[in-house]
């Protein structure tokens, strides 16, 4: 993959993907990892230990410091990967080291959910 690397890491992991665009703040349950927004698509499933990929973050800035409880909490992603950054995930990925890549439209649609696929 030609990923371009926003926070370094090397991961080999089981991918969680999402078609919609996540809200760190609302949609995520900090101590469990869990989605909570019951219109999200990956509405119940945990992120814990995954490849999350989705398009894009949206919502408060607040939702970096919902990624560093993730991390904090033990129940964050492994990596995260978009197909565009924003402020928010990135300053959350940096202050949680959590590995964040983009990949590129061909890319990102390539990889299914549950695939195994190896970033960085």
């Amino acid at each position: 993959m030609t990923e371009k690397i926003i926070v370094k890491g090397n991961v080999k992991g089981k991918v969680i993907k999402s078609n919609q665009p996540i809200n760190f703040l609302g949609s995520i349950d900090k101590k469990t990892g869990s989605i909570t927004d019951h219109e999200h698509d990956l509405s119940g499933k945990s992120i814990k230990d995954s490849i999350l990929l989705f398009p894009y973050g949206i919502g408060s800035s607040v939702g970096a410091y919902t990624i560093y409880s993730l991390k904090s909490n033990n129940v964050a992603p492994i990596a995260m990967a978009c197909q565009k950054v924003d402020l928010t995930v990135a300053s959350g990925c940096a202050l949680a080291n959590i590995p964040l890549f983009i990949l590129s439209p061909d890319e990102y649609d390539s990889i299914k959910d549950g695939d195994e696929i190896s970033l960085g």
